[in-house]
């Protein structure tokens, strides 16, 4: 299936650029502290849940927030 508007730039190509830019700009990036935050949270889950390890719970929740800040 053919994307309707092949202009506009996919989620995936969105998030690997917002991951380059907060690479270059480290803390001072907007998206930095959120997506950490996700991430500290994920591994928090992880430790509680047996099913789920921390590191899975870490990538998990990092993703999730940085996910949630290309949406926007």
């Amino acid at each position: 299936m053919a994307r309707q508007h092949p202009e506009e730039p996919t989620l995936v190509e969105l998030s690997i650029e917002e991951v380059k830019a907060m690479g270059r700009q480290g803390l001072a990036h907007p998206s930095t502290r959120p997506v950490l935050i996700g991430g500290a949270a994920g591994a928090a889950v992880g430790l509680l849940l047996d099913a789920v390890s921390w590191p899975v719970g870490l990538f998990g929740g990092a993703l999730i927030a940085l996910v949630m800040r290309v949406k926007r």
